[in-house]
């Protein structure tokens, strides 16, 4: 399902209309970003959470030039859905 079809959808189910759906998607997505961005993680009940994890250093091969090299400590997004919706999404595709 694209974002497309997900705007779609919320102005089918709403009524609302597609750009005012479009624009607090974006702001939504917008909020996210800026908090990951900043460090801080998105706990959104009964979904998941969007957090930051930190990748520490390690040394890697490259194997082209058979050297090694040090990748530097970094961060990255992740998600980690909620227990109900991992429950529901095993259900969900068992009827299938």
């Amino acid at each position: 399902m694209t974002k497309a079809e997900i705007i779609a959808e919320i102005s089918n189910k709403t009524g609302l209309e597609k750009v005012d759906v479009q624009e607090t998607v974006e702001a939504f997505f917008k909020v996210v970003k800026n908090a990951m961005i900043g460090g801080e993680n998105v706990y959104v009940r009964g979904f998941g959470s969007f957090v930051v994890k930190k990748r520490a250093e390690k040394t890697a091969r490259n194997i082209s030039k058979n050297t090694a090299i040090i990748i530097p400590e970094h961060y990255v997004p992740s998600f980690k859905p909620a227990k109900v919706f991992v429950e529901k999404v095993k259900v969900g595709n068992n009827k299938k």
